[in-house]
């Protein structure tokens, strides 16, 4: 495996009056999305293209609803999806409440196996 990196210039966040310096970024070399997917594990598997669609669709619902009930969802060697939030300092536990939260997001944590693609990887310069 090879992952294309582009060069770019970055301010220091910590030190804004700092001189800029050269950063190599990932970037990425394609796409696939749901439907190609399902047509890759179909021809893995004894299941249909439809019905892995419908599989992936599936779980694609079930994890939304799972996590909009603020659950922790285990996929196995995939990973794990949870909701993570951003808050507002106080200074007393009193003043935090539902107001305080200014951003959720969805963190996700690899699981053993999906982190083993990292030890094997090979970089490449783009262009």
């Amino acid at each position: 495996m090879s992952i294309k990196f582009k060069v770019l210039q970055r301010k220091n966040p910590q030190d804004l009056l700092a001189p800029e310096k050269y950063y190599a970024a990932a970037i990425g070399d394609g796409e696939i999305d749901l439907d190609a997917l399902a047509e890759k594990i179909a021809y893995q598997c004894t299941l249909t293209e439809v019905d892995c669609h419908a599989v992936l669709l599936s779980l694609v619902h079930n994890v939304s609803q799972e996590l909009n009930e603020g659950r922790i969802v285990r996929l196995g060697k995939l990973g794990t999806f949870q909701v993570g939030i951003s808050a507002m300092g106080k200074d007393t536990p009193e003043e935090v409440s539902a107001s305080t939260i200014v951003k959720s997001r969805i963190l996700f944590r690899p699981g053993k196996k999906l982190r083993s693609v990292l030890t094997d990887l090979s970089y490449r310069k783009a262009g």
